[in-house]
């Protein structure tokens, strides 16, 4: 484990700004603790393979270690746990809410690797009695199979975090990890917003989008509800700040469209990808528009997301995932995450390079076409492109439902006007 730093300055106002910290969670033996039985309930719909997955991850890892602060949730986890009253009280809460209070003595007894470890990965059942000796259960406390999306967990908006309530509970102990990590690791001096009052509020990273300092996109689809929006509205509405929320309702199903991000992300300070039949095609679904201004609120609809952005003066040049031409090649791509694309500064963005047609759009586009190996191994310089996308391999990662976005939760940015 690397030395982490003492102070860490937390702030994102955009999401193309010049990246200046990551966190970041490899995927392990989580992965692995997987099985064709427990898959669904994983919110998977195939076991992964963790060696290939983990060759392609590292393609991710290293360019970004290579071009900014990348920090492991396992080390920062560990870092966090050496506060006695911090560790007591986070084990509580995660053996409250996955109903196993019987486990609270025996974690709170291991050292902090090997705890860091099992809130991770899973710990095994011990079957000392004859209900858990008939359970089919093999874990007591199940692995974290999702946490290497880390996106999904919490959003820094601006200078603030707000702490995912995520829609389903298996992912509910990685949000409590976040908000712990953020709260109380002494890196970070941060005021978090999460909202565990309210049982009926669902909102998750993947949903939440940081157009400008003072504009926010949402999905609200299956994983964030118009609940935990208007929440967030009346959080924004006590910061006494103006701030325009644009909401983007989503199609239900299929499971490639669990969040905005898998849709609709910002490449440039006026370049986005868009997935054309979701966003660009009239009164399929729903774009609102929402403005606050001294406690006044004013809700309109928009025709889509650029018309809402143009309006505040953001006017974006769309590039079609798939390509414009053919539609089933466009809901192919999308589906393995053709529209989710991370930038490590304006113009310069890192997705998988399966997406062929994707890629080629980008490349007619003005984008060159970078190999994350050659970024990794020094051949090239990233300072000296202009836009470009680094392609990573993506044959495993993709089938776990997400991209670069997704597996990549920015904690501090420079202005994009800076970069």
């Amino acid at each position: 484990m690397k030395p982490l730093q003492s102070k860490f300055e937390v702030s994102v106002t955009s999401e193309i700004g010049e990246l200046q910290g990551v966190i970041l969670h490899a995927p392990g033996p989580e992965i692995e603790n997987m099985t064709p039985a427990n898959a669904e309930r994983a919110l998977y719909s195939d076991v992964l393979n963790l060696s290939v997955a983990t060759q392609e991850y590292n393609q991710l890892r290293q360019v970004l270690e290579k071009t900014t602060n990348a920090f492991q949730v396992k080390d920062l986890l560990e870092e966090v746990l050496n506060n006695s009253k911090v560790k007591s009280n986070l084990i509580e809460k995660i053996c409250l809410n996955e109903g196993a209070p019987d486990l609270e003595d025996d974690l709170l007894e291991m050292p902090n690797k090997i705890l860091s470890t099992c809130l991770l990965e899973g710990m095994l059942m011990k079957k000392d009695n004859l209900s858990k000796f008939l359970s089919n259960e093999r874990y007591a406390l199940k692995p974290l199979h999702n946490f290497f999306f880390t996106r999904d967990l919490s959003v820094v908006i601006n200078d603030w975090v707000l702490i995912s309530r995520m829609a389903s509970k298996v992912r509910s102990r990685e949000a409590m990890i976040m908000e712990a990590i953020f709260d109380y690791h002494p890196m970070f001096s941060v005021k978090t917003f999460d909202m565990d009052e309210i049982e009926a509020a669902h909102i998750e990273g993947g949903d939440v989008l940081v157009a400008r300092e003072d504009i926010l996109l949402i999905g609200c689809g299956v994983r964030t509800n118009p609940i935990a929006i208007d929440n967030l509205l009346e959080h924004f509405k006590s910061l006494k700040k103006p701030q325009h929320i644009i909401v983007q309702q989503l199609p239900s199903e299929p499971e490639s469209f669990i969040h905005l991000d898998m849709v609709f992300t910002i490449l440039d300070q006026d370049i986005c990808m868009v997935y054309d039949p979701v966003i660009l095609q009239p009164n399929r679904y729903k774009t609102v528009l929402i403005s606050i201004d001294n406690g006044n609120v004013i809700i309109d609809e928009e025709t889509n997301i650029l018309t809402a952005l143009a309006k505040l003066g953001m006017t974006m040049r769309p590039i079609i995932c798939g390509g414009a031409t053919d539609q089933w090649i466009q809901e192919r791509e999308q589906w393995h995450s053709g529209a989710n694309f991370f930038a490590l500064a304006p113009g310069k963005i890192i997705g998988y390079r399966r997406n062929i047609s994707t890629i080629e759009a980008l490349d007619q586009a003005g984008f060159s076409i970078v190999d994350a190996y050659d970024v990794i191994d020094n051949k090239v310089d990233l300072k000296r492109y202009g836009k470009c996308v680094i392609t990573i391999d993506g044959s495993e990662l993709a089938r776990g439902g997400g991209g670069c976005r997704c597996m990549t939760m920015p904690i501090s940015r420079k202005s994009p006007d800076a970069s």
